[in-house]
């Protein structure tokens, strides 16, 4: 299994080592997931281990959540520590990061502490290099006991001597045997001895002067420059996703694929095979598989998340979203929550569903309670997010009036929920990585990844949808549920159309912002109505989906009572702003 505090490089060594043999799963009891790969070692020169008459050759690799030490505070520290108790673990490898060796080796010591073999992997050496320092490799490892690897997952470097070094660990593992969890006092004591052995053999050969990325680094984590930053990190976003993402690329499969081929030919080919109006009604009607479902799942979702994904990964890789949470530190404690809470809410604009999942990484009950009702409530998801950057664009007023109430509404909830919560504040660390340009290759499997499970996971959700539309069409729940929302819609000023989309946004949120774009389309949106329906749809209702994670994660009650409160507040704000927009005479 490989360990490691986070920001190690884990993941691409991960990548490196098993190449497309993994699979991502939940450990079991928990939402935890942990990746699991085929470590193949047979061009190894070691002789193999035997069962029996056969040879093996290969073995399951873990790549397990972020650990800093064998007291977890969080539930993934916990994960990954009850894992290496395991009977079943063969070999640890423990990743380090080469450029801060003396606090890596403090893990290294407990680990040793359980047991089992360990392999020592200095990572991302080619950046310790550049920052002139030396690491007498031989001499760590007689004074460990252990193999020592030198890597550079970026560049490849290292992961043949790492697979031998593996090799050779599991032919000297001894017989599995219950560990023991560690004491206070015994790991305060691996801090000092780790201490003396960094200072053993560590060389500094020069004092390298700041490189392009140490300067950019300190300028994205000053208050007023890194709010610069942040800045233009947005305005790329914007452009990406909401201008090329949500109109160019929604445009040319809206309009061009859909509009002009597969729905004219999808509606002659079902209307010449199938004479029943029901039939026709379930695969092309007005909110059919294929003229709903489909298209807003493939020409409206898709390009937007697929951009999304891209530009995510990219800033993922890059390391700056550690350094945003340094930067937000301080207004995140005002409404209760740390630096660290920037992961899940950043991510929220990927997923709601996936960010609800991260916020187990926060330390206290407190800030996965604070952190999971702004989520369901202010953050929308990226394609909720793109249609709505795609509708507003060309009008920055309009771009202004959503975004500002959208970001008062989370700071005042969040301000609200923090002074109502009891619980005691967490203390805020993080691990900062170098900033660095992002490995295109890394950066091309991770957006195809998470856009495979777009489509696995979220285009079935859409046809679904469609279908329970259609049965609630045809006994009559759909239109009664749209008839009670009706005269609220009304109130804000909003056509009752709008009462439609607001309900396929509890079936998804992408699907209710993919009905404001066809409302829009239609003309029955336009100025004030569109700035309040994008903020009624942005802190409506959390989907089906992440009602689900939140009941699993904090309880039935809990999500419970945060759609109680969402539902009417969200109904209640956009009123509010269609009130002040229009006592104002505000033109859009």
């Amino acid at each position: 299994m490989l360990v490691g505090v986070p920001n190690v490089g884990k993941s691409l060594l991960f990548y490196r080592l098993t190449g497309a043999y993994a699979t991502v799963s939940n450990y079991p009891g928990t939402t935890v997931e942990i990746a699991r790969g085929k470590l193949d070692l047979s061009s190894t020169p070691y002789p193999k281990e035997r069962e029996g008459d056969r040879e093996v050759r290969s073995y399951a690799l873990l790549d397990t959540p972020g650990l800093h030490s064998l007291l977890p505070i969080t539930e993934e520290e916990e994960i990954t520590k009850e894992i290496l108790l395991r009977d079943d673990v063969a070999v640890i490898v423990h990743v380090a990061d080469a450029k801060d060796v003396e606090r890596s080796l403090a893990l290294t010591l407990q680990l040793l502490k359980l047991g089992r073999p360990v392999v020592l992997v200095l990572n991302m050496i080619d950046e310790a290099q550049r920052l002139g320092l030396e690491i007498d490799r031989h001499a760590l490892e007689a004074q460990l006991g252990v193999p020592v690897v030198l890597t550079s997952a970026l560049e490849d470097r290292g992961i043949a001597e790492l697979k031998d070094a593996i090799a050779c660990a599991l032919q000297t593992a001894p017989q599995p045997q219950r560990t023991r969890t560690l004491t206070l006092d015994e790991i305060i004591e691996t801090h000092r001895r780790a201490r003396a052995i960094a200072s053993a053999v560590l060389r500094h050969t020069r004092t390298p002067s700041p490189s392009w990325s140490e300067r950019l680094s300190q300028l994205t984590l000053n208050p007023v420059t890194g709010g610069i930053v942040l800045a233009l990190v947005l305005w790329g976003l914007y452009e990406f996703v909401g201008v090329f993402g949500a109109q160019t690329a929604v445009g040319f499969l809206e309009e061009t694929v859909f509009g002009e081929y597969i729905n004219p030919w999808v509606i002659q080919l079902v209307q010449g095979l199938l004479p029943w109006a029901w039939a026709q009604d379930l695969l092309i009607g007005e909110y059919g598989i294929i003229t709903l479902g489909l298209r807003y799942a493939i020409a409206i979702i898709l390009p937007i998340v697929t951009t999304f994904f891209l530009a995510f990964a990219l800033i993922e890789d890059s390391g700056y979203l550690p350094r945003l949470a340094v930067l937000i530190d301080r207004l995140f404690k005002v409404i209760g929550l740390s630096g660290r809470a920037v992961i899940p809410i950043v991510l929220g604009f990927g997923c709601d569903t996936m960010a609800t999942l991260v916020t187990r990484t926060l330390e206290t009950r407190r800030e996965k309670l604070i952190a999971t009702l702004l989520l369901a409530l202010a953050i929308p998801c990226s394609a909720q997010l793109g249609v709505i950057l795609g509708l507003l664009a060309g009008n920055s007023l309009a771009v202004g009036i959503w975004a500002g109430v959208i970001a008062l509404n989370f700071l005042l909830i969040g301000f609200l929920t923090a002074r109502l919560l009891p619980g005691e504040r967490s203390l805020f660390y993080i691990e900062i990585p170098p900033l660095r340009w992002p490995s295109p290759s890394n950066v091309l499997v991770k957006t195809v990844t998470r856009v495979h499970w777009y489509l696995k996971e979220i285009l079935p959700f859409f046809l679904i949808a469609s279908v329970v539309i259609w049965v609630g069409q045809i006994v009559g729940i759909f239109e009664l549920a749209v008839r009670a929302l009706e005269p609220l819609v009304q109130a804000m000023g909003l056509p009752t159309e709008a009462a439609v989309a607001f309900w396929f946004g509890f079936f998804r949120r992408d699907y209710g912002a993919a009905g404001l774009y066809d409302l829009h389309n239609a003309g029955a949106l336009s100025g004030i109505a569109l700035v309040v329906a994008s903020v009624t749809l942005t802190l409506f209702v959390p989907c089906i989906a992440q009602f689900m994670i939140t009941a699993k994660e904090r309880g039935w009650k809990t999500a419970i009572a945060m759609a109680l409160f969402i539902f009417p507040y969200a109904l209640f704000v956009g009123w509010l702003v269609h009130l002040v927009l229009t006592m104002l005479g505000v033109q859009l």
